[in-house]
């Protein structure tokens, strides 16, 4: 058996099974639930510290362990936005959460659960009727991944091509609304959020991509798109869509067999580079040339062929077209970062959609310096040593900084939180694989 093919059972023998709760009230009832639980073990928790002469604070006791547990367990039971909102707050806005709850939150980008065969089957005659079964060849009741929105099933088609369906769970669609606002009303009350905080912008646009990642019509369309753009490089493979299979809740692709990048750390320093400037290649391809990001860096949306050394690129529903002049001032805050040229930096962050505060005042040089170490990479001349860089530490040291300023407060720009997502999803599998990128090249050929 190859090391891809073991890599893809070991991941289906983990796919546990739950029902997915349905439809808006029985969805928030959950919600209200969970807010409940953590609200009585606060409570019982705060009352033992008190007993013992202590006088907790409020986060204190909702960061507790137990809390932790509820909290990722029943967003994960309930998938859908409940759980897409808790990957989105975990890796994007951890200048807003405390970082015990983006830690907690971040058992959310490898844990979900599979729907029982009731669901399963349910979904498959929504998509294709009663004889469902007529249209394959071969069926896989048993998932090879679960994420929050669908999952993934095994299939053979007549004319015997191994096919990968992706079939979304029941409900799903119709609740990303009210999800958003139920979790998000629940981490306000808990003060999770600070009250000064205007995320709405940042909630009203989750909700409509989420609603782009539920629509598979969509997403259909997206991998066309690169299937176009990159079928001729024959670094990456990409699935092929099957259009007459493809339903308003099932996307119907080729099976491309691969194995987790992680695999790709067993390999030689020169093959671990050459991978990761590849991906992170593509990521600047994606926003420059074609304004249009892949923003779901989830590691198993890229999976690694050990033998040939291709990358298999996965999952497009996360795709977000970018307007030509939010491209155009990114790369004028790049280019003017590469240059140390921090007027200009100042000017294109405010393009962008920064609050960069008074001239000459200190949040304007510590929004600056936090942009300056986020690029640095891209302004590194020559291999940028991702394995060996403590970027993320001086990051929370300077965001922790700037939290005591009201302007850092505003809510990001929601283009920026997007690309940035992409962008932490690049640096951690690129720290993770130990990798030497020459950022700085790829950047300076798109200025």
């Amino acid at each position: 058996m190859s090391e891809d093919s073991k890599d893809s059972k070991a991941s289906s023998e983990k796919t546990r099974s739950r029902a997915v709760p349905t439809g808006r009230t029985g969805r928030a009832l959950r919600v209200a639930g969970l807010a409940g639980r953590v609200a009585g073990s606060m409570l019982a928790e705060g009352t033992r510290q008190w007993r013992a002469g202590k006088r907790p604070r409020k986060r204190d006791l909702l960061l507790t362990p137990g809390n932790a547990r509820r909290v990722a367990d029943q967003l994960s039971e309930m998938r859908g936005a409940a759980m897409k909102l808790g990957q989105i707050l975990s890796m994007d806005n951890g200048d807003f959460l405390p970082r015990e709850l983006a830690d907690i939150l971040a058992r959310l980008r490898s844990e979900a659960t599979a729907m029982p065969e009731k669901q399963l089957e349910a979904a498959l005659r929504r998509a294709y009727g009663k004889q469902w079964r007529r249209e394959f060849a071969e069926f896989d009741p048993n998932p090879i991944a679960a994420a929050s929105i669908g999952q993934v099933h095994r299939a053979v088609s007549h004319d015997g091509e191994e096919l990968a369906l992706k079939i979304q769970y029941p409900g799903i669609a119709d609740s990303i609304d009210s999800d958003i606002d139920n979790i998000a009303y629940v981490l306000r009350v808990a003060n999770v959020l600070p009250a000064h905080v205007d995320v709405e912008p940042l909630l009203d646009d989750a909700k409509r991509q989420l609603k782009d990642e539920a629509d598979y019509l969509l997403e259909a369309e997206f991998l066309d798109d690169f299937q176009r753009i990159l079928g001729d490089d024959e670094r990456f493979v990409l699935p092929q869509l099957h259009r007459e299979l493809t339903r308003e809740n099932v996307l119907a692709m080729s099976y491309e067999s691969g194995g987790p990048m992680e695999s790709l750390a067993r390999k030689p320093q020169a093959e671990r580079d050459r991978v990761m400037s590849a991906l992170v290649g593509l990521m600047v391809t994606e926003l420059f040339d074609l304004a249009m990001v892949q923003t779901d860096p989830n590691f198993a949306n890229y999976q690694y062929r050990y033998g040939t050394g291709e990358i298999v690129l996965l999952d497009f529903g996360a795709t977000r077209r970018f307007e030509e002049g939010f491209v155009d001032s990114y790369r004028e805050l790049a280019g003017a970062a590469i240059a140390g040229d921090t007027d200009a930096m100042a000017e294109a962050a405010e393009k962008v959609g920064y609050a960069v505060g008074d001239e000459d005042g200190e949040y304007r040089a510590l929004l600056l310096e936090l942009l300056l170490l986020v690029l640095e990479p891209l302004r590194h001349e020559g291999p940028y040593d991702f394995g060996a860089s403590d970027m993320p530490e001086r990051l929370a040291t300077l965001a922790r900084e700037a939290a005591g300023y009201a302007d850092f407060w505003h809510a990001p720009p929601t283009d920026v939180v997007y690309f940035h997502r992409k962008v932490g999803g690049m640096f951690l599998l690129a720290n993770r694989m130990d990798a030497r990128v020459d950022a700085n090249a790829l950047m300076v050929e798109r200025l």
